[in-house]
């Protein structure tokens, strides 16, 4: 019986495991799709406590697969819950899970890549970006494949605030392999450091919450599991263009054990690349003989901001590609009569 004036738990009717889904509908993990399933509960359960009070909250789950962690975010009483799945073998097993929480679970068969999540909720859950988080929350256990092009693409949502978070500063709790967790939450001078660290901490409070072991899945991958928690930050810590940030970051990471000015002279043509270069470095205030993964994010701060001025100066700047540079110059010594070609430049020798 509940107590007076306490709204009752939702709870889902009994049904079959997880387990016994994988085997009523003959599901098989797909390796080219790099998918594993969790069937431990108490593990489920524990992801979605990270997301924190989801009670009458709006929920977006990614590729839930034959639906353990789905089943754990209707516990916690959510208000809707949207999944998002694009193997169609999994959609019969989430709608017995949706007759069983009736009016609660809207499925989606797509791509969480190509699906417009700017209109997935209510218009009334929108908050100002300057407001505590809506009551709105995405969840998931991303395939390995999918998990790096998709928080790029949703940190540069952040950037924009747009997609998810055009409702405002919407919470992430998400799987990735322990490797690329360490990768988006390591700090200057870790190992680690990398292009993710600073895409996602610039942009966002990004927490290491536990380590699942290999072994919870089936099938068991070959690398344990990292479950991490992001909440976008009011303010960047870097403000400029995502694009920008990102084509600095990128380059600075280019050649990840070489000097911090190696990478950065690729944001330059060869024209006048080395005295460009040294101006960069001397009006951001970084030290050239820093390895990349040393650099803080105010160095990283002081290099997009200078960029930028040096690229409002010359427009031609930003678009120019490195790459394609040096692709053209590979291609005119192809083209030269055996007799005059030089010897082609190392890549990595300016």
């Amino acid at each position: 019986m509940a107590v007076p004036g306490k709204v009752a738990a939702f709870r889902l009717p009994p049904l079959p495991t997880v387990g016994e889904i994988i085997k009523l509908f003959r599901l098989k993990a797909q390796k080219q799709l790099s998918q594993n399933f969790l069937l431990d509960l108490r593990l489920t359960d524990k992801i979605v406590r990270q997301a924190g009070e989801l009670k009458n909250a709006h929920v977006c789950e990614v590729g839930p697969g034959p639906g353990g962690i789905t089943r754990s975010i209707l516990s916690a009483g959510v208000e809707q819950l949207l999944l998002i799945e694009k193997d169609a073998r999994f959609i019969p097993g989430l709608q017995m899970l949706s007759e069983a929480a009736p009016g609660k679970v809207r499925i989606v068969h797509g791509d969480i890549l190509t699906y417009k999540m700017d209109k997935a909720f209510p218009k009334h859950l929108k908050k100002n970006w300057e407001d505590e988080p809506p009551d709105i929350h995405i969840i998931g256990n991303l395939p390995f494949s999918v998990s790096t092009p998709l928080i790029i693409k949703w940190l540069e949502n952040v950037s924009k605030k747009d997609g998810p978070f055009t409702y405002g500063r919407t919470q992430m709790t998400l799987t990735f392999q322990k490797e690329v967790a360490e990768r988006l939450t390591a700090n200057p001078g870790g190992k680690q450091r990398s292009r993710l660290s600073i895409m996602s901490q610039h942009l966002c409070t990004v927490e290491n919450c536990f380590i699942i072991p290999g072994q919870a899945f089936v099938p068991k991958p070959e690398v344990d599991v990292a479950v991490v928690h992001f909440t976008p930050l009011v303010q960047p810590k870097i403000q400029q263009p995502f694009e920008l940030v990102e084509k600095v970051v990128r380059s600075v990471f280019q050649f990840r054990r070489k000097y911090c000015f190696r990478g950065i002279e690729t944001l330059f043509p060869e024209s006048g690349r080395l005295k460009r270069t040294e101006q960069l470095m001397m009006t951001a205030n970084v030290d050239p003989t820093l390895r990349p993964f040393q650099l803080s994010m105010s160095q990283f701060r002081n290099l997009c901001n200078t960029y930028r001025k040096m690229c409002d100066e010359d427009p031609s700047l930003f678009p120019y590609n490195y790459r394609e540079e040096l692709k053209q110059k590979k291609m005119r010594n192809l083209l030269k009569p055996t007799s005059q070609t030089e010897q082609p430049e190392e890549e990595n020798q300016l």
